[in-house]
């Protein structure tokens, strides 16, 4: 069977702003032959915006088994069809997975058209380690399941990426309290890309009191960063063995200055060296 003229496109539309909606985008879903949306209603206003005509169906988790089976009859027969979620990239805490996995097991074609996501934008602007993360989706919606599974998270070194419900944050950013502890740093990311965007960097105690009493910081999309616990003593530590060998130079050469504030924070004597010798070039009496 020939399936060279199927395919399936997975394209990536605004979180927010429609100018974020690539010239590349704008022309596939103009020359597909049918848009799998999740709900049409919603993605109207988007293909009406651009003038985009093409017929569109609709795709959701409720109905994903059902209409996949149906989607990959079309596409063997070599239509091509693309699939867009409410907002940013299919799959990502969205239906498509089963579509996708059919697809490539029929032999079709899959082609991304990529854009906006945001867990990546939000951490792209948070200021927290981005070398390496790990993104979460949704919590659990209930209290003692959140926790737990917040819990298992805990000691996780990479910064954590969480989306929540506006009517679940004031809740959900309490937990993280009481698991990852008040004075862990972490980025509320709110409305990102749209009029109302709000970017705020503060421990999860701060977040969390401020979220609480606002009841403006509860609308919208919402996006959570967490720092990751390794990092997180890594800056720490950092920081103390910065505060000792300043406190050494006052009194000591800096070689000496260096062995001994490794000594006390276990920081490398190399690093500590370095970072002496900046001190004292730029305050000559430090």
């Amino acid at each position: 069977m020939s399936n060279q003229a199927g395919v399936l496109y997975v394209v990536a539309t605004p979180i927010g702003n429609l100018e974020d909606l690539s010239p590349r985008a704008q022309r596939v879903l103009g020359e597909v032959d049918l848009i799998a949306a999740e709900d049409t209603r919603h993605s109207g206003k988007l293909l009406a915006h651009f003038g985009i005509l093409t017929p569109a169906t609709a795709f959701h988790e409720h109905n994903e088994r059902e209409k996949a089976e149906e989607l990959i009859g079309y596409l063997t027969k070599g239509k091509r069809v693309a699939l867009i979620s409410d907002a940013g990239t299919p799959l990502v805490s969205d239906p498509g997975y089963r579509l996708v996995r059919a697809a490539q097991t029929a032999g079709v074609r899959v082609v991304p058209v990529p854009g906006a996501c945001a867990a990546i934008v939000a951490l792209s602007v948070s200021g927290l380690p981005s070398d390496r993360f790990a993104f979460e989706g949704f919590p659990p919606t209930r209290g003692a399941a959140r926790r737990s599974w917040l819990e298992n998270l805990a000691r996780e070194p990479r910064t954590l990426i969480f989306y929540e419900s506006p009517h679940r944050i004031v809740e959900s950013l309490a937990d993280m309290v009481a698991v990852f502890g008040a004075e862990r740093e972490a980025v509320y990311a709110r409305e990102l890309t749209k009029q109302f965007e709000t970017l705020r960097h503060a421990t999860l105690g701060e977040l969390a009191r401020w979220v609480a009493e606002d009841s403006h910081q509860q609308l919208g999309e919402i996006v959570v960063l967490v720092h990751g616990l390794a990092a997180a003593a890594d800056t720490a530590a950092g920081a103390d063995g910065e505060r000792v060998l300043r406190i050494l130079l006052r009194e000591l050469p800096v070689r000496q200055a260096a062995a001994l504030a490794a000594d006390i924070t276990g920081r490398k004597k190399n690093e500590l060296y370095e970072r002496a010798l900046q001190i004292r070039n730029q305050h000559p009496d430090a």
